[in-house]
């Protein structure tokens, strides 16, 4: 949060205005919802989110995919949700229509669907922590959880407990099968040098499948004016590599918004972003970014990688 003596530098943020101007009143979602269809075709009721059991993930995952038969997201949920056309059409529809709502209004028509059977992945970024300021006005229980790879920096793992003591709300971390140690052994060292995708697919992607198993929809935090990939995402779509329907609030907010909101709101936030860490990720493979350079420049630096492949169109 910004505090007197705060040395965020303004400068650090593409076409940052000034953080101080007049915000806009934000109006309550209930009324928007209210005029919405209701999907008919997700069945389950909406339970008691502070009752939710977790899904059966013991804290680990494997290290390679598991097999194509095994079942994945919401095919291994009671009921199951499939992607059949009429399910699609219809997300389709109610995408459109909330094209014009709030985060807020998003997130309560989330709720509202998909209840103990909707999660959501945080890295702690900007647009991470403005949401979970979100949840916790509408659904505190909601579950939340970090891939922790183990390559996190301190500075992101610290507002885990932040997010605890102001928000109520428990990050819970989910860690590949492997520790670091392990991993870099099986490799022959850091495996984040030679093949960074395959690092990514080990310590994110497998583990975020298996966190995924049972569940309905999880939310991502993800703007379109963040990358090519993420600029042509719905704010509800179809995820068929997690096999679940993905919730993207902010989609069609930018990052000035975002961090309107976060001065607004004196949501807490990564101090790297102070010196220039403009995205954050792992910190092998993030760096500083310079005066005029791509918000994500700094990830995967000349490698060409951009993603790690959570939100890839694929």
């Amino acid at each position: 949060m910004i505090r007197s003596g705060s040395c965020l530098d303004f400068r650090r943020f593409t076409n940052f205005p000034n953080l101080l101007m007049r915000f806009a009143t934000h109006k309550s979602p209930r009324p928007f919802l209210n005029n919405l269809p209701k999907l008919s075709l997700i069945t389950s009721p909406k339970s008691i989110l502070s009752e939710r059991p977790r899904p059966l993930h013991d804290n680990a995952s494997s290290e390679s995919d598991s097999s194509s038969n095994e079942l994945i997201g919401s095919q291994a949920a009671n009921p199951p949700l499939l992607p059949q056309p009429e399910v699609l059409a219809e997300l389709a529809e109610h995408s459109q229509r909330l094209e014009t709502a709030t985060p807020e209004e998003i997130l309560e028509w989330a709720i509202d669907r998909y209840g103990d059977k909707f999660t959501m992945a945080t890295a702690f970024g900007p647009e991470g922590m403005t949401i979970l300021e979100m949840l916790s006005r509408i659904s505190p229980k909601t579950w939340v959880f970090n891939l922790d790879t183990g390559y996190q920096f301190p500075e992101t793992l610290a507002l885990r407990d932040k997010v605890a003591e102001l928000y109520g709300i428990e990050v819970e971390l989910l860690r590949p099968e492997l520790t670091v140690f392990a991993y870099e052994k099986l490799h022959n060292g850091p495996l984040y040098k030679s093949n960074p995708t395959q690092c990514c697919g080990d310590r994110k992607l497998t583990v975020l499948k298996k966190a995924a198993k049972g569940m309905h929809a999880w939310a991502s935090a993800i703007r379109r004016d963040q990358s090519p990939d993420r600029s042509v995402a719905p704010i509800i779509g179809w995820d068929k590599k997690f096999h679940l329907v993905k919730i993207s609030p902010l989609a069609n907010w930018t990052k000035t918004q975002v961090w309107n909101r976060i001065v607004q709101s004196n949501i807490p936030y990564n101090p790297l972003h102070d010196s220039g860490y403009t995205s954050i990720g792992c910190w092998p493979c993030t760096r500083a970014v310079g005066l005029g350079e791509d918000e994500r420049a700094g990830r995967w630096s000349g490698t060409g990688k951009t993603e790690c492949g959570l939100h890839t169109q694929e």
